[in-house]
């Protein structure tokens, strides 16, 4: 029988109360694993109620965490409150993200700041800190996307951020491949999520043209494929970026 069990495992998903996070810590729990899900600490608590929202259901084998994966010490203390509660870390998906979709000619310094900071270098801050925890074969999956790859109009901070995650991607399998640590992208198309829903019907319609399945993905289907790299069935698999688009390639 072919399983998918990760019974006895620790994960921590980053930006994890909403969307794909969401669906991937939904998952992973299904699959048996311990959940940590890692919200940023809003003044309004609206992200740490998604989150704990999230969990519930997990019992004592969820958690959530706050922590702004800009800050390296949020990161730390993070990791080390998953440690604290559950033991260990075998997993971890980096999937917290923003967008400030602007033209070259709009974006300001700031737009591009942010963006770079949290896409990018939030994914940095989460693999420095999580390095040393990190069991023996575990898995690490860092959120890309179909943009850094093709590059959407209007994208030039969030296309340049996904593309040197998939670029870190590659360098962190090799060095991390001694202690059989797999490390891997996943980079969605068009998901039907919150954040999608900020495209406007017209833009949407042309970008379903170019899709060849003819729909745009559900949170699950980005959700399945991270459950399959962090499983024991893709333990040969590392430095790679699996695209998970419908076959589009514009």
């Amino acid at each position: 029988m072919i399983s998918l069990d990760l019974a006895g495992r620790v994960a921590l998903v980053t930006g994890g109360g909403q969307g794909l996070g969401q669906a991937t810590a939904r998952r992973l729990h299904e699959a048996g694993a311990s959940v940590a899900v890692n919200y940023f600490p809003d003044a309004a608590g609206a992200n740490r109620q998604r989150a704990e929202e999230t969990v519930a259901p997990f019992g004592e084998r969820g958690l959530a965490v706050g922590g702004d994966v800009c800050s390296r010490e949020h990161m730390e203390a993070c990791i080390a409150a998953v440690k604290q509660r559950f033991g260990r870390l075998d997993i971890v998906v980096n999937n917290a993200a923003i967008i400030r979709d602007k033209t070259l000619k709009n974006m300001d310094d700031a737009d591009w700041q942010a963006v770079i900071d949290t896409n990018l270098t939030g994914v940095f801050n989460v693999c420095k800190a999580a390095q040393p925890v990190l069991a023996e074969g575990g898995r690490i999956v860092n959120m890309a996307s179909i943009s850094g790859v093709v590059g959407f109009f209007g994208q030039a901070n969030y296309a340049a951020a996904k593309a040197g995650v998939i670029a870190l991607t590659k360098v962190l399998s090799k060095e991390l491949a001694r202690r059989k640590i797999t490390v891997n992208a996943v980079a969605p198309g068009v998901v039907m999520t919150e954040m999608a829903a900020t495209i406007p019907d017209e833009v949407q319609q042309e970008m379903l043209k170019q899709i060849p399945v003819g729909t745009f993905g559900e949170p699950n289907d980005i959700a399945n494929a991270i459950l399959f790299l962090c499983s024991d069935l893709a333990r040969y698999i590392t430095g790679q970026t699996l695209h998970v688009n419908g076959g589009w390639w514009a």
